[in-house]
């Protein structure tokens, strides 16, 4: 059995990131961070069901809906950006790393909605304590991993880095499943973690420079009923958004 994740407090936050490389919040914590109310949580979770597929995997599997969308924080300012591809070097995905990967844009209503603003700009000011306080180049990606194919796959790439400062991984909901453990390691040695998010809107948080990630992958409990794992996942970045070289673009 996965062990159960290992909770920080909020005013342990930034010392537990500087010393462990990762954090985990409970729900009621990331609530009070960016005033959050259960029903915004549960109005949220509809979104999830109306992501479309994701049409890059390159292992060929249908298990993985997606959506994206880009942003500026600059402390409580929060700012779209016009629609772009999401991009990764290889050195930090080699399995899907290298190509512009364009995917559906996130909904107006949840843009629209002010919970939005809050949720990232709360995230914000923790990569401010981690890296110093500067704007935040920001990828949101509502996940669904579902057992279309019998099997789904988190983090088809295997264990990772993403190329930013701070990931955080905001657990949606689990639906019929078993699997999904989340595992994180010490980038510089063998030290590590496993434990399984189970708590609806419980947060993953990862100095991405000091460590590297994987979520196993999903199995459903019953063959013949829906079974999926929705999760958001926030990364903030310094300078700017990732994207091509001048020398590597076509």
């Amino acid at each position: 059995m996965s062990p159960t994740p290992p909770l920080t407090a909020a005013s342990d936050l930034d010392a537990q990131l500087a010393s462990a490389g990762y954090a985990v919040l409970d729900a009621a914590t990331v609530r009070r961070a960016a005033d959050i109310h259960t029903a915004t949580q549960t109005g949220w979770a509809a979104h999830w069901h109306q992501l479309p597929s994701d049409l890059h995997l390159k292992d060929g599997g249908r298990y993985r809906r997606r959506r994206h969308g880009c942003f500026v924080v600059d402390g409580a300012q929060v700012q779209a950006m016009p629609h772009r591809a999401h991009w990764q070097p290889v050195e930090y995905n080699a399995l899907h790393g290298g190509i512009e990967r364009w995917f559906e844009p996130l909904p107006p209503a949840l843009l629209t909605d002010p919970a939005w603003a809050r949720l990232l700009a709360a995230f914000g000011q923790v990569a401010s304590g981690l890296r110093g306080t500067q704007p935040w180049f920001v990828e949101a990606h509502p996940f669904r991993i579902d057992c279309t194919d019998g099997i789904g796959r988190p983090t088809p790439e295997g264990a990772h880095r993403d190329g930013v400062d701070l990931v955080v991984v905001l657990l949606i909901g689990r639906q019929g499943i078993k699997g999904g453990e989340t595992r994180v390691f010490d980038a510089r040695g063998p030290q590590g973690q496993r434990f399984t998010l189970t708590e609806p809107w419980s947060a993953l948080l990862l100095d991405d420079e000091r460590v590297i990630h994987e979520s196993t992958p999903i199995q459903p409990l019953d063959p013949a009923a829906p079974a999926w794992r929705d999760t958001l996942v926030l990364t903030y970045r310094r300078g700017g958004f990732q994207g091509p070289s001048p020398s590597s673009a076509p």
